[in-house]
């Protein structure tokens, strides 16, 4: 089902994209107080972008090139990318492709890990499933909008980037796609894992950092930024779930739900080089302007999931959920918890 509205612009275009492609009323776009987490912006991007992924349920294909719609798209994606810029400014630097793996593992280690940590010593089953519900967003489409950066890339980049999302995509084996191990990982937990099945559940704050992707991926301008947010992404993967199979195991559960997060610890490590070295390095090595975008896709990927890692442990130690509404989920039968 499509989601409930969270504003003007989201119930535009829910009222409107059930219906036939037609011109869609011409809306004021209110600037958002808070644009990287505002509801009504984030559901209303996220709306329109994946309209060039599965498409959305009872939406017709032809929605996805309206000029209608694709300009009130440009106008959201203005007010998020001009927030973007405003909270990680990009640096007037230029970073060598030798140099430019050294300057992501800098961004690298300025990391938090109070999350993962959490997740790996602390948390309930019902926060953990809430965890999948939000790393759903992205993780069932994984890897897909990196993917718009293929064609526009060439040589050994292109071959880097290839080797990448290979593995990503399960090497050829459908039952090894990344996707289907984190859907395999909801139903182990008991959540239903139909792609945008909890839609309704996840705030803004989460969509913001699926819709960066989507931005970045779309736009061939923004080419460095989704391969600075992807190497970025790898080099900073590893640990985090290692630390969520952990938990997991903690907790009495194995087999497919650690399934995806093991996987992970040893995919993102091989990874993590040719993302940073042969991705990233090779890129600017062609463009030696391209730099500064690497870099700044990189850290707005640090900030916005560190703002969403902060809404998440701010609720729960509140004693709230971190998603919108409670969330319902089938009964489990856990084994013996591991022994740290």
């Amino acid at each position: 089902m499509l989601p409930s509205p969270r504003g003007p612009i989201s119930e535009l275009l829910l009222e409107h994209l059930p219906r036939g492609v037609h011109e869609l009323p011409r809306l004021a776009a209110a600037n958002a107080h808070d644009p990287l987490g505002d509801e009504d912006l984030q559901l209303s991007l996220y709306l329109c972008y994946e309209l060039h992924y599965r498409g959305l349920p009872g939406v017709d294909e032809r929605w996805e090139w309206d000029p209608s719609l694709l300009s009130l798209r440009g106008t959201l994606e203005g007010q998020f990318e001009r927030a973007l810029l405003a909270a990680v400014p990009i640096a007037d630097e230029q970073i060598g492709p030798g140099e430019i793996d050294l300057a992501l593992r800098e961004i690298a280690q300025q990391e938090g890990s109070a999350l993962s940590t959490y997740l790996q010593r602390e948390c309930t089953l019902a926060q953990f499933r809430e965890f999948t519900v939000h790393r759903s967003a992205y993780q069932l489409k994984e890897a897909d909008p990196h993917s718009w950066a293929l064609p526009r890339l060439t040589g050994a980049p292109k071959g880097a980037l290839v080797e990448i999302q290979a593995d990503e995509y399960g090497g050829g084996r459908p039952e090894w796609i990344h996707a289907e191990l984190f859907a395999r990982a909801m139903e182990a937990l008991g959540l239903d894992p139909t792609y945008g099945a909890y839609l309704e559940l996840i705030p803004g704050v989460t969509l913001a950092t699926v819709n960066q992707m989507s931005l970045f991926g779309l736009h061939r301008r923004l080419l460095g930024a989704i391969v600075g947010h992807l190497a970025l992404f790898e080099m900073t993967s590893s640990i985090p779930n290692r630390r969520s199979a952990d938990g997991l195991r903690r907790l009495g559960l194995r087999g497919d739900a650690t399934l995806f997060f093991d996987e992970h610890v040893e995919a993102d490590a091989v990874h993590e080089n040719l993302a940073a070295v042969d991705l990233a390095g090779g890129l600017v090595r062609q463009d030696p302007g391209a730099s500064g975008y690497v870099l700044w896709g990189a850290r707005t990927l640090s900030h916005l999931g560190e703002r969403w890692a902060s809404h998440v442990l701010s609720r729960w130690s509140a004693g709230r959920g971190s998603l919108r509404g409670e969330l319902q989920a089938e009964p489990l039968e856990l084994g013996e918890p591991a022994v740290s």
